[in-house]
């Protein structure tokens, strides 16, 4: 590798996009008859969206479809690679062409990223490492995204196959080729520590909330028993946990790595539950159905529970009164038998 590093380059080997290929663009200056923008993709070489390829629709204000800094997708339409123009238009562009652009440069970019900090960091030229590592991976795998998942668990079967050839002069003078490993071992090191820090896949948090009620005798004891019903319906890899946020609340969550087995797994609980409640003449009613939430979403729904419970230990009154019934529903414990009737 050079010692000269360089951290420009585009993410593909071609120089230019191929015709009738979405790519990423950002605006980068809006004229009177057409719209600079920048290839992400490629390096930030310029193209051109003429006005009247902004939109289908007739333009009553350009700045409602188009404004300085924005990154979308845009159709290439004509490519001179000679004199670098690069023609591209936004009408051009369906539903389809939107999502595998913004799929495609998601995972592009975070390639990139990872390319561009290993090069950086390792003083090696990017372009070099790109023409050694990432493009030969795009060729093999589709996209280098793909080659990098498989380097999380297990970097030599997608590594070792990578080699560069060096010239150097023999003994006898004369001069010889030798195939060698395309990386070194500190750069390939570097590279795999950089690949499984931003890559090793994160459990993802699956919720849904439900309403449940029983006015059945032993009211309690039959919603106990949905639950544990619910929770019955995990595996090992995606174990349910239903919990009482206050009656007649409950949420039911999971975590697993597979977005789909998660969602399907808390369907299943849900059904279980219901199917069990209902057998007791009870109610259950999806407020939110399963789908994957985010921290914040998890810590909300922490915080709620911490003031609800520092409000039912406020309640003060008489043991027979509703209330308090209704406040001993905050803590259902699936592992003791009571009996009770629930709200």
């Amino acid at each position: 590798m050079t010692s000269l590093s360089n951290s420009d380059c585009r993410m593909y080997e071609a120089r230019y996009p191929e015709v009738d290929t979405p790519v990423m663009i950002q605006v980068k200056e809006i004229g009177d008859v057409a719209t600079h923008v920048s290839l992400l993709e490629y390096n930030n070489i310029e193209g051109m969206i003429l006005l009247s390829d902004l939109s289908r629709r007739r333009i009553r204000s350009v700045g409602s479809l188009i404004r300085v800094g924005r990154i979308e997708p845009a159709m290439v339409l004509r490519v001179n690679a000679e004199k670098g123009y690069i023609d591209l238009s936004k009408k051009r562009l369906s539903e389809q062409d939107i999502q595998i652009c913004e799929e495609r440069y998601s995972k592009s970019k975070l390639v990139h990223s990872i390319m561009r900090h290993v090069a950086e960091t390792m003083n090696v030229d990017l372009e070099d490492l790109y023409i050694h590592v990432g493009w030969p991976l795009y060729r093999k795998y589709g996209h280098a995204f793909e080659a990098f998942k498989a380097i999380v668990n297990d970097p030599d079967s997608v590594l070792k196959s990578l080699t560069r050839e060096v010239k150097k002069i023999g003994p006898d003078g004369k001069e010889v080729t030798k195939v060698v490993p395309a990386i070194s071992e500190d750069v390939k090191e570097a590279l795999v520590r950089n690949i499984r820090r931003r890559m090793t896949p994160q459990p993802l948090k699956i919720r849904a909330d439900i309403e449940m009620k029983c006015f059945d005798y032993d009211g309690v004891l039959h919603i106990k028993e949905a639950m544990r019903k619910a929770e019955s319906a995990g595996t090992k890899d995606c174990p349910v946990k239903i919990k009482l946020v206050a009656p007649p609340s409950y949420v039911l969550n999971t975590q697993t790595l597979d977005k789909e087995q998660g969602i399907k797994i808390l369907t299943e609980a849900i059904a279980a539950c219901a199917s069990t409640i209902e057998r007791h003449k009870g109610k259950l009613t999806i407020k939110e159905p399963p789908r994957a939430v985010s921290e914040r979403e998890d810590k909300l729904l922490a915080e709620q529970m911490a003031k609800l419970g520092r409000e039912n230990a406020e309640v003060s009154g008489d043991e027979d009164s509703e209330v308090e019934e209704d406040t001993g529903m905050g803590s259902v414990d699936l592992e003791s038998s009571s009996s009770g009737i629930t709200d």
